[in-house]
């Protein structure tokens, strides 16, 4: 989400306006079916987000209940299996929709460390220790708190639970390696190492069920959506540019590439970045082919069609082309970007930036065909 520079997004710039059909770019019915239809597709990867987000809840109330190695490995495990749901609905961010209002809660990186826990060095650093600072926590005290004097003092979210269930990557060749006992009585910090983290866990389930209430069938969220087809068609494509261009390409692959600094990997703490960038990939293949969807319904991908068979053909081989060459980045991450240049993981990241590169484009003109000019970082 955040990095010194966001190399890939200098890639590709729109080309000026293009006049649009006086359809909005697709014809109407089809259209309908097609928002009608990722609205749905919204509300089933929401509603599977809960159901792994409590699934991981129940994992960590069973670890702090009893501390041990078997319930932290599964713990660990139950959040591995969440964020990868999680990560397929990345492609429905920077639209405006209700993701948006929340995401940095959900899932801001990096995280410093120190902000939140005791680390190397400084075994009473963090909120975690800080009884004088924060004599009470809660919901509302670690949301406020949240990039609170910097955009790293990240203390909720995704990767605030991984930090407190991995604790530091110290490891050049894997994961962080907090020990069970971090949470038994008798450590330093126990109940409140506890307390807090039954807080930030409750509190992403919370922030994942409002998401799958926002799009429920009869919600404002989604009836807006349903109602303004062009709009949404927009939106829909937005989404997938963006992710692509901005974050994926950019603020997740590029920066890293560029500095080889393991800060800037976003899953850092169990290296499971590579699977990251996967489900991303998978959430923005989602919003042109829903696989979830009825079979045979109209997808974006058939408005697309409709208007250019070949640009169709070309991003449908650019969207498949792109999720190999994700998965070709060898884990952990944070060893596939050091080494010189010719190096096989530094050689398998600049791939997939060129695929990324490629499949900016596929979308960029995917959106042209449909009437829109599409932006390729946040805000714009």
């Amino acid at each position: 989400m955040r990095g010194a520079v966001a190399v890939a997004v200098l890639l590709l710039s729109p080309s000026p306006s293009v006049l649009l059909a006086q359809d909005g770019g697709a014809s109407a019915e089809p259209a309908r079916s097609v928002v009608r239809r990722h609205a749905e597709h919204c509300s089933s990867l929401y509603a599977e987000c809960v159901t792994k987000g409590e699934a991981m809840r129940r994992a960590v109330r069973e670890l702090l209940a009893a501390p041990g190695e078997r319930t932290l490995r599964e713990a660990r495990a139950a959040w591995a299996a969440a964020r990868v749901v999680y990560g397929e609905t990345e492609a429905l961010r920077f639209r405006g929709g209700p993701i948006d209002a929340i995401e940095p809660l959900l899932n801001a990186w990096p995280v410093d460390e120190a902000y939140i826990d005791h680390v190397v060095g400084r075994p009473d650093a963090g909120l975690v220790n800080d009884r004088r600072g924060f004599p009470v926590l809660g919901a509302e005290v670690l949301c406020a708190a949240n990039e609170r004097g910097g955009e790293t003092n990240v203390c909720v979210g995704w990767h605030a639970i991984e930090f407190l269930l991995w604790g530091q990557d110290l490891d050049p060749a894997g994961p962080g390696n907090r020990p069970a006992s971090d949470f038994a009585d008798g450590a330093a910090g126990a109940a409140r190492r506890r307390e807090y983290l039954t807080i930030v866990v409750d509190l992403l389930v919370n922030q994942l069920t409002s998401l799958r209430e926002a799009w429920a069938p009869d919600a404002p969220a989604r009836r807006r959506f349903e109602s303004d087809v062009a709009g949404s068609v927009r939106a829909m494509l937005t989404g997938a540019a963006v992710l692509t261009a901005f974050e994926m390409c950019g603020e997740r692959l590029a920066v890293a590439f560029e500095t080889r600094d393991q800060e800037q990997e976003h899953s850092c703490f169990s290296d499971t970045t590579c699977d990251d960038l996967v489900a991303d990939q998978r959430g923005v293949m989602a919003v042109f082919a829903d696989d979830r969807g009825p079979a045979g319904a109209p997808d974006l991908l058939s408005l697309v069609r409709a208007k250019d068979p070949a640009a169709a053909d070309h991003l449908r081989r650019t969207l498949d082309e792109t999720l190999r060459a994700l998965r070709a980045i060898p884990a952990p991450f944070d060893r596939a970007f050091l080494g010189a240049d010719d190096a096989p993981g530094r050689r398998a990241m600049r791939a997939a930036m060129e695929a990324l590169e490629q499949q900016t484009e596929a979308i960029t003109i995917a959106g042209r065909l449909l009437g829109h000019e599409l932006p390729l970082r946040p805000g714009n």
